[in-house]
């Protein structure tokens, strides 16, 4: 089988920048070590620092007089953080720059008086910190049909962003609907990264070019879930796999040429498995 593979697939900025500090403070050997939530969306990697003795908090509380924290790549609510900074040893801060950009972003429109609207997933870890950012009128959406319901006050001065790694496709739709509503001057949170634009515009050209896709990376991965998503909406049969193990080969019977790609944070020697794996079918 020929195998196209993506040249954005694997991590991206975001993620490297919070490995390496992860990996600067396990590599400095001075006590305990813990992340809050997972340090990235990607079950292999989590199970290697595991491994090392690194441990992962759900609740700042939990977090020793003697440990260094580090926070997950997807940014944490800021109140989370305060108590974080009571409790342990040492914060590191390992948000991507991105996240944090619009974590600032969104508190500044906030400052001048907007209330927020912010296309995203409800319930990952990204959202929930940007959404601390935002004050209590904040409205968060996952689909355009819950914005089209939305009921809007003519006193109110709306804004509008996104998680960074949304469809920007769907965001600019978003934006086009909102202004014929509320009119030009409204203010856009540019949030989604290069990064995803890059990932999800090659998915699309590839799509359009194979006979199938295969997306690694977590299933708890929203930016790996959406390349997925834009695969199969060019018609492309497309399969969303963790590792190179759970291919069911049946699923790309008669595929020629497939192409690959990856979450931003699935490691590149998962990717070069996949790729192996493919090529030998």
């Amino acid at each position: 089988m020929k195998v196209r593979r993506a040249e954005t697939a694997g991590f991206c900025m975001g993620v490297s920048l919070a490995l390496q500090k992860l990996d600067t403070e396990v590599a400095r050997q001075e006590g305990a070590i813990a992340t809050f939530g997972p340090i990235i969306h990607n079950p292999q990697v989590l199970h290697h620092y595991e491994n090392l003795g690194v441990r992962c908090l759900k609740d700042p509380g939990d977090a020793h007089k003697d440990e260094r924290v580090i926070i997950r790549a997807h940014g944490i609510p800021h109140t989370v953080e305060t108590t974080l900074h009571s409790h342990a040893r040492d914060v590191v801060d390992a948000t991507c720059p991105k996240v944090k950009r619009a974590q600032l972003g969104i508190a500044r429109k906030l400052r001048e008086g907007c209330t927020l609207l912010l296309f995203g997933e409800k319930d990952h870890p990204e959202v929930r910190g940007l959404m601390s950012y935002a004050g209590d009128d904040a409205f968060v959406f996952g689909e355009f049909d819950e914005l089209k319901n939305y009921h809007f006050e003519a006193h109110k001065k709306y804004c509008v962003a996104a998680q960074t790694t949304q469809d920007r496709k769907v965001f600019t739709e978003i934006v086009d609907w909102l202004r014929e509503r509320l009119g030009d001057n409204l203010p856009v949170l540019e949030t989604i990264c290069d990064a995803t634009r890059e990932r999800q515009e090659e998915a699309i050209a590839l799509a359009r070019e194979v006979d199938a896709m295969v997306v690694v990376g977590g299933y708890d991965s929203g930016n790996t879930r959406r390349l997925a998503d834009v695969a199969k909406a060019q018609g492309c049969p497309t399969v969303h796999v963790e590792t190179p193990e759970e291919l069911d080969p049946e699923l790309l019977k008669g595929a020629a040429v497939v192409g690959l790609t990856a979450g931003a944070s699935t490691p590149k020697h998962i990717i070069d498995a996949m790729q192996k794996k493919l090529e030998a079918l």
